[in-house]
């Protein structure tokens, strides 16, 4: 009987200290949830404002474009700042 409950506390010692490591990693990782959700919402932000700033921008080309056009509709030729404005808004926006 002894050796028995010695052998069945021992079990229930490692059982204990493996609790305590579970029970310390989800403190960890809770704390590590929290950060991430934080960076998340940073990361967001800034991708909010980088789309709204290229919306900005698609829009002053678009009306540069359509006041640009009326004066070269009649020939049909492509004029070269046409060209370039809609090169322009085809490039990525500079950081």
């Amino acid at each position: 009987m002894l050796v028995a409950g010695v052998y069945f506390r021992g079990g229930l010692a490692v059982e204990q200290e493996w609790r305590e490591r579970v029970a310390q990693v989800e403190a960890r990782l809770a704390v590590a949830e929290k950060a991430s959700a934080e960076a998340n919402g940073k990361i967001d932000a800034r991708a909010q404002q980088r789309t709204a700033q290229v919306r900005e921008r698609t829009q002053l080309i678009r009306q540069y474009v359509d006041r640009e056009v009326v004066k070269y509709d009649a020939g049909c030729a492509i004029p070269q700042p046409f060209i370039e404005a809609h090169n322009r808004a085809a490039e990525a926006p500079k950081k």
